[in-house]
């Protein structure tokens, strides 16, 4: 893709929208709303690193109640001719082609490549990559197993959404009552990752979320590793202009 000079590529992660509560999450959904009504003067192109909601779970004919505004915005956009891309994260991973359907968004559920003007991009939310986690990558087997999957559609909407929706936000992380704490170069496995990536292939960005802090790493001179953070502590977000990426914060938080 080539950036034309003006305009923008954007990167953000983490809104859990719906944590801790619908009602307490409508704030934050507005902030998101407007920066997304800000941004299409100028964006070529926007990118969402998973988890944009705390809990999604598509039945074959229901999905989960709320959320209206952050998706008819994102369908203004789409439709106005901007390219949106959608990566699924460790809370949205039962999402399936409600997003490809309805608002004509591309979703990924593994990490993609992309270049823009000359730049490679190695873009995803991040979940799962790295060294180490072996819990939680047992965990994501058993929740995307399609037998599982199956029976899980078997619990009526008013019981498996709110169920699902309870033990999500009683991760205090997610639920924002929390920061995430650095935990150095060597024990992030992200940067793990990235570094090993950077064996094999050169990449001059590597963009992920899920880690809910906002991270600029430089692994090699010319390569850089960037976390977006979130919109429940930090509000910040990735700005590709053409030539340089820098993480950025909203200028009233």
């Amino acid at each position: 893709m080539i950036i034309p000079e003006g305009k923008k590529v954007y990167f953000s992660s983490d809104n859990h929208l719906g944590a801790p509560t619908k009602e307490a999450s409508k704030p934050r959904e507005a902030i998101f709303v407007k920066w997304l009504d800000e941004i299409k003067e100028d964006a070529a192109a926007i990118f969402l690193l998973g988890d944009l909601f705390d809990f999604w779970f598509e039945y074959k004919h229901a999905v989960p109640k709320g959320f209206v505004r952050v998706l008819g915005k994102l369908a203004e956009l789409k439709d106005s001719g901007i390219p949106i891309y959608f990566f699924i994260g460790n809370h949205d991973l039962w999402m399936e082609n409600y997003f490809e359907e309805e608002l004509n968004i591309p979703t990924y559920r593994k990490a993609q490549e992309f270049e823009f003007n000359g730049k490679n991009f190695l873009i995803g939310h991040g979940d799962g990559l790295g060294p180490g986690d072996y819990g939680y990558k047992r965990m994501k087997k058993v929740f995307t197993n399609p037998f599982a999957k199956w029976l899980y559609r078997w619990l009526h909407p008013d019981i498996g959404i709110p169920l699902a929706q309870y033990f999500s936000v009683k991760n205090k992380l997610i639920s924002g009552d929390e920061d995430a704490e650095f935990l150095g170069e060597d024990n992030e496995w992200l940067i793990q990752y990235c570094r090993r990536k950077l064996e094999t292939k050169h990449y001059d960005y590597f963009l992920f979320g899920h880690r809910h802090l906002p991270m600029e790493i430089k692994l090699k001179e010319d390569s850089k590793y960037i976390n977006t953070g979130d919109w429940i502590t930090h509000y910040t977000y990735a700005e590709f202009d053409g030539n340089d990426l820098q993480l950025k914060k909203l200028k009233d938080k």
